[in-house]
């Protein structure tokens, strides 16, 4: 028995973590120190102060964080402009619908009382009942109410409109009217922001009730039905004007009283550029801010602090990968790649540092984003391309420049235009896109600081010839980054796609049912993997190699049998599933042997992942012997990614579909149905990122492809020598020689 763990297991619970992470950390500090070593600190130096107007000599930038205050004009201006957009508050007031309906029903109650009045007294009593509530009825408007099925009708119709729409809210008239954008509900204690045009007004209340008129044809009807909803009408969303006012002050408090706030290190104003007002005033306020500390920091807080500088922008990259992709950082080696390229276009930048002119766009930030778009994908390349030229554009020599910019640009487009590497040409393609991308960097920056067209030539020139020796070292690079990480890219996958390779080449000659049977499934697992977006390449290339095993023992696997003779009626069901099963391990044997890569090995191990051998199990039981079902499993694991998981279902299927005597397209659909439905019940599937709605255009393409392929022919006459289905094998179809 193991010892207990001693000690806080919260410190047990951390050294792995520290195993993983403290080799990375170490590897970042590396990094930092020796950007440090390479771009050293530069001194403090005056800080000119330039006039409105005046062409600044020489890139000014800030030594330190400091702020520009406001005036108090500017301040007063800037609060009352950002409270007038603050949005009003509304509540909601359910008493008010209950309070109108009151009334609705009192005023019903009293006009039927009066209407009860002998004619034509009748008519005078429902007109002072309507006046006491605020309304004026003519006489016709009054008779109309005196037929109580019609006054029925009527109120019945305004309590809809009550209930309807205003129980659910209503504002009163003119409370929006002047509003724009949001408004703050508030109802049953919780706040609601919505928009200022989804409250319902009064007048669009109206326009509502119309619809709910029991009686439009008569102009009397229709005059009482609206007195009636307005009279008794009560808002039940009411503006809070209070708390409205309240936060207008909150917002107003908020405003920041300064005015600019400059960051370390930043560009205050570049070299040849005219000085604004903005500018004049942050040189007035740092020669302010300079004049008041008491001298230059030591040195070695200087070293410490740029360390940290370039520590803390590289932790960034460590911190994507280990969100992103864990497993890409759980890989020593895969993060060992991207911090090698890091170094490298360091030391190139540094070398690029020392060049007069400056040319930031030699930077060979393109070699990285390509290298590591081809090696892992291009949502991490973009983040390695924006942390190499953060961390470059903040050094010393390329602060105030256009590096930033222009190489953050370059490397983008770089990374972007690198997809799956499937043909040399695309080089090509990687070389225009990234060519254009500093060209139009170039042009941008040319017509902002006004040069001339000789100068915007020359740093696309330079752009240019950096993106086709990026591009040339990176293709020179892949193959080792691609051995020493173990990941293989699209164009290994290529290389052994060749029908050629001995291998392959074996199985075609040896194991010709077997080939046969392989080229299917790739076609299966090539359009399934296309309908859902996943690798169809290694799909495809996984499938030639899913069933070398086989080589060890041909003749034991149906498909490669003449009818009729089956070595496996010699033997007991225990030895015939013992040499099916092997055919596993006799693959990773043949694998290890022509030295197949580690991607394509998991097809070979995970395409039938822990299933049963089940026709000789089941022969197995007949016999009446005791059987141990481990026995006939095959040793799996089961499908790790969504390549092999198809893989796994197109090689169940189209064995499947293979006993059909009538392979009609309804038929092989409910074959794949009944395979699919198998594997999900096994729990084969488990491991495997599929969704249930990947699983559905994974059958439709599996039934596309199938029902194709077993479409029918139609007969061609013997007498032209053609195959009927009536075909006897002992005949010649021209008739007995």
């Amino acid at each position: 028995m193991d010892p207990e763990p001693t000690g806080h297991p919260s410190v047990v619970l951390r050294r792995p973590q520290w195993r993983l992470h403290g080799p990375r950390l170490g590897l970042a500090v590396g990094l930092a120190v020796l950007t440090f070593a390479l771009f050293p600190e530069a001194p403090a130096t005056q800080i000119p102060i330039y006039e409105v107007g005046a062409v600044a000599t020489d890139n000014v930038i800030a030594p330190f964080a400091y702020s520009v205050g406001k005036s108090d004009a500017e301040l007063s201006k800037e609060r009352d402009d950002v409270a007038r957009t603050t949005e009003p508050v509304f509540r909601f007031v359910p008493a008010a619908a209950d309070t109108s309906r009151a009334q609705l029903a009192a005023l019903e109650r009293a006009l039927g009382a009066a209407a009860l009045t002998a004619a034509p007294q009748n008519v005078g009593a429902i007109q002072r009942v309507a006046r006491t509530y605020g309304m004026t009825f003519i006489p016709a408007e009054a008779a109309y109410l005196v037929a109580a099925p019609r006054r029925q009708r009527l109120f019945a119709a305004v309590r809809r409109v009550y209930d309807r729409w205003v129980s659910g809210g209503v504002v009163p008239t003119g409370a929006v009217d002047q509003l724009r954008g949001e408004a703050l509900l508030i109802r049953g204690g919780a706040e609601h922001r919505l928009p200022v045009d989804s409250l319902l007004s009064f007048g669009q209340l109206i326009s509502r009730a119309r619809l709910l008129n029991p009686d439009p044809t008569s102009d009397e009807a229709t005059a009482v039905y609206l007195k009636v909803i307005t009279s008794l009408f009560r808002a039940t969303i009411v503006p809070d004007r209070a708390l409205t006012e309240r936060r207008r002050e909150d917002v107003r408090r908020s405003v920041a009283t300064n005015k600019y706030t400059v960051r370390a290190g930043e560009r205050i104003v570049g070299a040849h550029e005219v000085v604004g007002r903005e500018e004049h005033e942050k040189l007035r306020a740092l020669q302010q801010m300079l004049g008041q500390r008491r001298g230059a920091q030591p040195g070695i807080r200087r070293a410490v602090g740029a360390i940290l500088f370039d520590l803390i922008i590289l932790t960034l990259l460590g911190v994507a990968l280990r969100v992103f992709r864990p497993r890409i950082y759980a890989h020593w080696r895969s993060v060992v790649v991207p911090a090698a390229l890091v170094a490298l276009v360091v030391v190139a930048a540094a070398l690029v540092s020392h060049m007069r002119p400056l040319r930031p766009e030699l930077i060979p930030v393109t070699l990285a984003a390509i290298v590591v778009s081809a090696l892992f994908d291009q949502r991490i390349s973009i983040i390695v391309t924006m942390v190499i030229t953060i961390l470059i554009g903040a050094q010393a020599p390329f602060r105030g420049t256009n590096a930033l910019f222009v190489n953050l640009v370059g490397g983008a487009v770089a990374a972007l235009s690198v997809r799956a590497v499937a043909r040399r040409h695309q080089s090509y393609l990687w070389l225009l896109a990234t060519g254009c991308a500093y060209l139009a960097a170039a042009i941008a920056i040319g017509l902002m600081l006004d040069q001339s067209a000789a100068v915007i030539v020359a740093s696309a020139g330079h752009g240019a010839l950096n993106a086709l020796a990026s591009i040339l070292l990176a293709l020179l690079l892949l193959p080792l980054a691609e051995w020493y990480t173990g990941i293989e890219t699209d164009l290994t996958l290529l290389e052994w796609s060749d029908l050629n390779r001995p291998l392959m080449r074996r199985l075609s000659l040896e194991a010709p049912g077997t080939f046969a049977h392989t080229m299917v499934i790739a076609n299966l697992a090539d359009a399934a993997c296309r309908a859902i977006g996943a690798n169809a390449l290694l799909a495809r290339v996984g499938a030639y190699y899913h069933d070398i095993g086989k080589l060890a023992r041909p003749q034991y696997f149906v498909e490669n049998q003449t009818r009729g003779r089956n070595p496996h009626d010699t033997l007991q069901p225990n030895a015939s599933a013992d040499i099916i099963r092997a055919h596993v391990e006799e693959g990773l044997k043949l694998a290890d042997q022509y030295r197949l890569p580690r991607v394509l090995r998991a097809f070979i191990t995970e395409h039938h992942g822990t299933g049963q051998i089940s026709y000789f199990l089941g022969k197995a039981r007949e016999n009446g012997a005791s059987v141990d079902p481990a026995g006939f499993e095959y040793p799996g694991p089961v499908p790790a990614s969504v390549e092999t998981a198809v893989v796994m279902l197109a090689d169940g299927v189209e064995a499947a579909t293979r006993v059909l005597n009538e392979p009609t397209p309804p038929r092989v659909r409910e074959v794949i149905e009944h395979i699919v439905r198998q594997r999900l019940e096994q729990g084969q599937l488990r491991e495997a990122p599929l969704t249930l709605h990947q699983l559905e255009l994974v059958k439709e393409e599996f039934a596309r492809v199938l029902s194709g392929m077993y479409h029918s022919r139609i007969d061609y006459p013997r007498s032209s020598g053609g195959v009927t289905a009536e075909f006897a094998s002992g005949e010649h179809p021209m008739g007995a020689r």
